[in-house]
């Protein structure tokens, strides 16, 4: 095994990636697993599947094969295959818990292994996620991130009642943008050493080193100061996906908004055609020289051989009653034959992937226990945590300044 990779050895994720860098692996989850019916399959504990245990033993699984994060899926509405409302279906999982909540109920539990818990920015308010997901980075001690999507569902719209009309699909990225802004003007909101907890001067704050944000955009208006102490990690990642489905607008929101891209693509063609899409959006915007994480996505059924792999898909497809199909790219085969394919689709300027088992209860653990000691055999994979926090992990900025915060005076030490 090669030895592990220090931060300042890691490669950086504005740059592009070379075939002996490590890689970065992250895992999806959600439900019993990707397919439809994987909560069918033995072992999948579908009795479990809202409760805490289940998702604390699921993430306890990852932290065990050393992955950077976990992402989990969440929405404001039951899945559904109809655009128009939920489907009637009754033979496939329905409800879920709410991420962030269940990010926290993991947290404590958990050492190493960052935590990004899904938000819809459309119909939620982006004090609430602040304060939430600062809670998050405190109670995990730095490993907090979010991720952002957003909803133009009707039915999903109608939950709320927020606005009169629903945005248009440009509309809606504007406004995770301004949400992602806001969220992070809230958490400089205090700064590093605003809490003086000072028992014999009772003091405990100190409230010229809390500020006002009074953010006026054209979705929101927030006047701030934060009610949340200023996370341990400055800024906690934020994520969202560039889907060339949605267009230029998810590029937009990728370049201003995210320290991580997942690129949803169904091969190596399109993977380099997202990927360039995306950072020419960064360099419109300005920010091209920033750091920015783009992830491949794969939903991945793993076994000794292919063609045993194979199988199990075509079983589960017998189940569902339709052969699988996703946005990303979809795997069957070995830890070994995946390992290949990941080195190959890297060339298109990926810094990691992140997985979606098909299978939780049997490729998440595939994963970790076949495809990490594979790629740690040709010195792609860490062998050991080699951070404490999420920004750490990924080789970020470990603790962004704070903009609000007076700089030193000169002469002053900082």
């Amino acid at each position: 095994m090669s030895a592990s990779p220090s931060p300042s050895d890691a490669p950086s994720p504005s740059a592009p990636t070379t075939s002996s860098a490590p890689l970065h692996l992250a895992v999806a989850l959600d439900g019993a697993g990707r397919h439809p019916a994987a909560w069918r399959e033995p072992g999948a504990r579908p009795e479990a599947v809202f409760t805490a245990r289940y998702w604390v033993d699921a993430v306890a699984e990852a932290e065990a094969g050393l992955l950077d994060f976990v992402t989990l899926d969440d929405g404001l509405a039951l899945q559904s295959s109809s655009t128009d409302g939920p489907d009637g279906r009754t033979d496939l999982v329905r409800g879920r818990l709410d991420a962030v909540l269940t990010a926290a109920r993991i947290a404590p539990l958990t050492r190493h292994i960052g935590l990004i818990p899904s938000v819809t920015t459309t119909h939620t308010e982006p004090f609430h996620i602040s304060k939430a997901v600062a809670t998050l980075d405190h109670v995990s001690r730095g490993r907090a991130g979010v991720h952002v999507q957003v909803s133009g569902l009707p039915h999903e719209e109608r939950h709320f009642g927020r606005r009169s009309a629903p945005l248009s699909g440009a509309e809606l990225y504007e406004e995770a943008a301004d949400h992602v802004e806001v969220i992070r003007r809230l958490w400089d909101s205090w700064e590093d050493d605003a809490e003086i907890r000072d028992v014999a001067t009772g003091r405990f704050i100190d409230r010229d080193k809390l500020h006002y944000i009074d953010f006026e955009g054209r979705h929101f208006s927030v006047r701030g100061p934060s009610i949340t102490p200023r996370p341990p990690q400055g800024r906690p990642v934020v994520s969202a996906v560039g889907a060339s489905g949605d267009g230029e607008a998810s590029y937009r929101l990728v370049a201003l908004s995210a320290d991580i891209s997942y690129v949803s693509a169904r091969d190596a063609g399109e993977a380099a055609s997202a990927v360039a899409a995306i950072r020419r959006a960064r360099e419109a915007a300005g920010l091209g020289e920033e750091p920015l994480h783009l992830f491949g996505e794969l939903t991945v059924f793993l076994d000794e051989d292919g063609p045993a792999a194979t199988a199990r898909k075509e079983r589960l497809d017998a189940l569902a009653g339709h052969p699988y199909e996703d946005d990303s790219e979809v795997f069957a085969g070995t830890p070994a034959q995946l390992a290949d394919l990941l080195v190959e689709r890297r060339s298109a300027g990926l810094s990691g992937f992140r997985l979606r088992p098909g299978v939780i209860a049997h490729d998440l653990p595939a994963i970790t226990r076949g495809l990490v000691p594979e790629l740690q055999r040709r010195g792609l994979f860490r062998t050991a945590y080699e951070a404490d926090t999420l920004r750490g992990l990924l080789g970020l900025d470990p603790h962004p300044a704070n903009r609000y915060a007076t700089p030193p005076s000169a002469g002053t030490a900082a």
